[in-house]
């Protein structure tokens, strides 16, 4: 394989997501974040189904060991449904910017993990690059919009109230995606050659079961059924799918298979710096040069990841 195989990968699954990402924010206005979360996964499913068909004459993985069914099973709970709940719920309780700051501690926690579990080695220059990495990603979401409004206030901020559960929340996101993809990792390991996408079809059918039972604590299945009748919410989830839990997070763990699971939890890692662009795009925002400072800073720290 050519050099930097892994870390080519994971760009290409930072792009997936940072399109994926405005699919979900589309569909989340229209139908709610639960019904998002639980439908992506459902459709994400049935596109796997048709690859797998497609390739191996068979709709279901093939091939995996009880382990690894087991391993990736737990990933899926773990990642899809514990993590992805915890991340949607903060961005409700203490809003987007924060939330996204403390996914990012993701990529260290995901370096440790490596390092002590899987036996990974980084050298200097990429825990340096680490560290850049997320500084140059803090620097952006730590920036406070200019122009907010503040209830029974003549100025122009609003004040974001930063609440205990909220920062447990997104800490819970952040653990949750650093298990997943670790434990992921180590299924795969248990038997070479395994294919990224039968994995993450594994995955899914995990995170599927530990929302079913969360369904049936809260009862939210009304509100998910009046969610399929949206043609539009449909649409764009159908599209978020497609590049997340489909494409997306099977490349993901196609990296992982190159390379080691701090490099690529980093690099994913960018995702706040790289919708800057397509924010200016599709939604006309200002960004401010503090911004295009902290993007330029973690395009450094990435660039010395390449380096062992």
């Amino acid at each position: 394989m050519p050099a930097y195989t892994g870390e080519l990968i994971a760009l290409c699954t930072l792009t997936c997501w940072a399109f994926g990402s405005h699919c979900f924010e589309a569909a989340g206005h229209r139908v709610g974040s639960m019904a998002v979360n639980f439908l992506r996964l459902i459709l994400a499913l049935l596109m796997f189904c048709v690859l797998l068909w497609i390739r191996t004459s068979s709709p279901f993985p093939i091939g995996f060991s009880a382990v690894q069914w087991n391993w990736l099973l737990f990933s899926g709970v773990v990642g899809f449904a514990f993590g992805d709940m915890c991340l949607f719920r903060a961005f409700v309780e203490i809003g987007p910017r924060v939330s996204l700051l403390l996914m990012t501690i993701n990529a260290p926690l995901s370096a440790v993990m490596g390092w002590l579990w899987l036996q990974e080695e980084y050298g200097p220059l990429q825990w340096l690059g680490m560290l850049i990495t997320l500084i140059g990603i803090t620097w952006v979401i730590l920036e406070r919009p200019a122009f907010d409004v503040s209830e029974g206030s003549n100025t122009s901020r609003k004040v974001r109230h930063i609440t205990t559960r909220g920062i447990l929340l997104g800490l819970g996101g952040a653990i949750g995606q650093a298990v997943g993809g670790v434990t992921s990792k180590y299924a795969l390991e248990l038997q070479s050659g395994s294919d990224a996408f039968a994995a993450t079809q594994i995955r899914v059918l995990g995170g599927i079961a530990g929302l079913i039972f969360v369904f049936l604590v809260i009862r939210w299945w009304l509100p998910t059924y009046n969610a399929i009748k949206d043609g539009r919410g449909m649409f764009w989830m159908t599209c978020g799918a497609f590049l997340g839990p489909f494409l997306g997070v099977s490349l993901y763990l196609r990296a992982m298979q190159f390379t080691t699971v701090g490099v690529v939890a980093t690099i994913v890692a960018l995702l706040p710096v790289a919708v800057i662009p397509l924010a200016m795009i599709i939604h006309k925002e200002h960004i401010s040069p503090r911004a295009f400072g902290g993007a330029l800073i973690a395009f450094m720290g990435v660039v010395l990841l390449v380096f062992e």
